[in-house]
């Protein structure tokens, strides 16, 4: 029996998320394309591995039973990959891909990336900006900038320092409405916080006990937007305190949350010459981060 990878990999990507569409977007295939190739891979193996439902795809006992052999297949096809390019490679050179929070990204890490440019100008760059934790077993990306510990084996991770938060409003604003001089005066203000029950959302709501998700008169997922309403004077918000520029802090001796820093890569990519020269230069770039 000799199988194509690519039809684990839609049948992996089809088990995560549960549908044609989820799965298509996140591996950049068309739906048809991948309803092929679960269907070769259904006639290959002589079993059903789906159920097809008006609400998708949900998976067979079959489907189930093989879901941890297929991912051990994907670990040894990515592992092949990572020692595959560092094989290949006689410098620094090629393309590395850099996941960072929203914020993180689009405040801190430009220059930092033009210095790197300069530095190794056969390295492209490529970044993901996301709030969510990309699998770097999977090779989402190659190396990620967090705020939470990383917990998945094999991985290589160094503390930066940790990015403090504060609550912050424009001068404007509190010309307006007054400063808030307890937690329990924010009731009476506009605030600016999440939309979805993220982990932000929780660690907003527990360093500030007084307000819930219906406190919000502003809801947004999106922090660059929380920042740019802050600054357009809409209200009260959590900011990081290093790109509080123009704003005022609120109550400091109060709200403060610290947020560890971790830059994480694959180990399998410390002999990729690229990826290592760019870990190692995002570590210096950003040590002692505060």
């Amino acid at each position: 029996m000799n199988q194509d990878w690519n039809l684990y990999r839609s049948y992996l990507a089809v088990m995560t998320h549960g549908s044609l569409s989820g799965a298509a977007r996140d591996l950049g295939l068309t739906q048809p394309t991948l309803a092929r190739h679960i269907d070769q891979l259904e006639q290959v193996l002589g079993l059903g591995l789906f159920l097809r439902g008006p609400s998708g795809l949900s998976p067979t006992e079959a489907g189930l039973a093989l879901r941890p052999a297929a991912q051990a297949i994907e670990a040894a096809a990515l592992a092949f990959e990572r020692a595959a390019e560092g094989a290949g490679q006689k410098g620094a050179a090629g393309v590395v891909r850099i996941s960072a929070s929203e914020v993180f990204a689009a405040e801190r890490l430009p220059a930092l990336l033009r210095d790197i440019r300069q530095q190794y100008p056969q390295i492209t760059l490529e970044i993901v900006a996301t709030d969510h934790v990309e699998d770097l077993l999977r090779r989402d990306s190659d190396i990620a900038l967090r705020m939470t510990a990383p917990e998945q084996q094999a991985l290589i991770a160094r503390r930066l320092g940790s990015v403090r938060l504060g609550l912050f409003a424009h001068p404007d604003y509190l010309a307006r409405r007054g400063h808030p001089q307890t937690p329990k005066d924010l009731a009476d203000h506009d605030l600016i916080g999440y939309d979805r029950w993220t982990p932000a959302l929780r660690r907003m709501l527990a360093e500030i006990p007084a307000l819930t998700r219906e406190s919000f008169a502003l809801r947004v997922d999106h922090p660059l937007v929380q920042l740019a309403a802050l600054r357009a004077g809409f209200g009260l918000g959590i900011c990081q305190v290093q790109l509080a520029f123009g704003l005022e802090q609120v109550l400091p001796d109060t709200i403060r949350i610290d947020l560890p820093v971790w830059a994480v890569m694959h180990e399998d990519l410390r002999q990729n010459a690229a990826c290592r020269a760019v870990f190692d230069a995002l570590v210096a770039g950003l040590a002692g981060l505060a």
